[in-house]
């Protein structure tokens, strides 16, 4: 086999370990997922996932770098064409909601982390969320009222969109949390851009 077919071979086994790893540290936690369970998973050994990343810490930190990146992308997207007026502000928030819809597993990373999951990696935070958190504040914070903190209201939209994506509300159908079908997001749609145009009223 070529060096070339070797490298190849190589890149897909880091991108199936990084794809599986992705999944499992989403739906148990970093903590509660041993590297041992993403090696079997993935189809290799532990001493593989070793010598591509570094360790479990190292694949943790990989996976979450590409979830930033990923975010970074919609965000840029959303933001590139933004206008100072509601109809922006709302077309941003309209972004973030599809996005996170498409993308459950990258929402339930950070979820974990808020229930301090991977606490040896507490930078992540300051590193990632806060940038992110700042770049948008530079493009909105224009059209939002002074008696309005801005940072509580870009996190307010977070906090909302991913609880409501990951249960849902109680109806007579699903008594108990579940996924919210197209429908139900549709709805919360609407709610987010009443909560906006609530928000960014002026005093």
């Amino acid at each position: 086999m070529s060096d070339e077919q070797n490298a190849s071979g190589g890149d897909g086994q880091r991108e199936r370990v990084v794809e599986v790893a992705t999944l499992l540290f989403a739906e148990l936690g970093y903590d509660a997922t041993p590297l041992e369970l993403v090696a079997d998973t993935a189809g290799t050994g532990t001493g593989k996932i070793i010598e591509l990343f570094g360790g479990k810490q190292a694949l943790y930190l990989e996976v979450m770098r590409r979830a930033y990146e990923a975010e970074q992308l919609m965000l840029a997207g959303s933001l590139e064409g933004f206008t100072p007026d509601e109809s922006g502000a709302t077309a941003v928030v309209d972004t973030v909601l599809d996005f996170y819809a498409a993308h459950p597993h990258l929402r339930a990373l950070w979820m974990h982390r808020w229930m301090a999951d991977a606490a040896d990696t507490e930078a992540l935070e300051s590193e990632y969320v806060l940038s992110q958190t700042q770049h948008v504040l530079d493009r909105v914070g224009s059209v939002i009222p002074d008696d309005v903190d801005t940072y509580f209201l870009v996190a307010t939209i977070i906090w909302t969109v991913f609880g409501f994506l990951s249960g849902g509300r109680p109806t007579p159908g699903f008594p108990t949390r579940h996924r919210p079908d197209a429908e139900e997001i549709e709805h919360f749609r609407g709610y987010l851009h009443v909560l906006v145009r609530r928000m960014l009223a002026p005093r």
